[in-house]
């Protein structure tokens, strides 16, 4: 069987990877796509308060589901557009351990801090300051596919721009270097 392409889109929050995934959604014919989103898996979890170290283990077991779902997904032939915020080093690592980095076209979404900045107060549903204090955590690892930057370019204009590159991915991908660089000892690509 052969595995599913997967767009990850890499990006703070409010910086437009949830409007590029819905408009990839439309504009990519060849082939299924689904759109798993981080924040769709965090609103799956109960409601009731959680103190802080409850939380923060739930957090990082809710993303570290999240990442073996997207394998799973892609695993079985799907093909993936992924949204997700890699603020801390561990979640690009843990992907970077279950997914098959040839599948993988690693897009950065940028948008500029007053934009973001605006785009929070106006969501009103994020923490102030959020994207702030993921700006320079997020693109840290330093390589991409592709980059996008949406305080410049339209959703839309992202997505074609991601559609056009996908069939002309690079070889190796920015998931094998980083997987490389960063993974040293990881020898065989991971099966899902």
């Amino acid at each position: 069987m052969t595995s599913g392409r997967i767009i990850f889109l890499n990006g703070t929050s409010s910086s437009g990877k949830s409007s590029i995934a819905r408009e990839l959604l439309d504009v990519l014919a060849d082939g299924v796509f689904f759109h798993l989103a981080v924040d769709g898996f965090n609103a799956m979890r109960t409601k009731r308060e959680l103190g802080t170290a409850e939380l923060d283990a739930a957090l990082r077991r809710t993303r570290m589901g999240f990442h073996r779902s997207i394998a799973a997904m892609a695993g079985v032939g799907n093909d993936i557009v992924v949204d997700h915020v890699l603020s801390e080093p561990w979640r690009l690592l843990d992907c970077l351990t279950v997914l098959r980095p040839e599948d993988v076209l690693f897009v950065g979404v940028h948008c500029s801090p007053d934009e973001l900045a605006r785009r929070e107060a106006a969501r009103g549903d994020r923490p102030p300051g959020l994207a702030a204090h993921q700006y320079g955590l997020v693109h840290r690892h330093g390589d991409y596919d592709l980059e996008c930057d949406t305080s410049t370019t339209s959703p839309l204009e992202c997505a074609h721009r991601i559609k056009e590159f996908l069939p002309h991915r690079p070889t190796p991908t920015a998931f094998t270097r980083l997987r490389r660089r960063l993974l040293p000892d990881l020898q065989e690509p991971p099966t899902a």
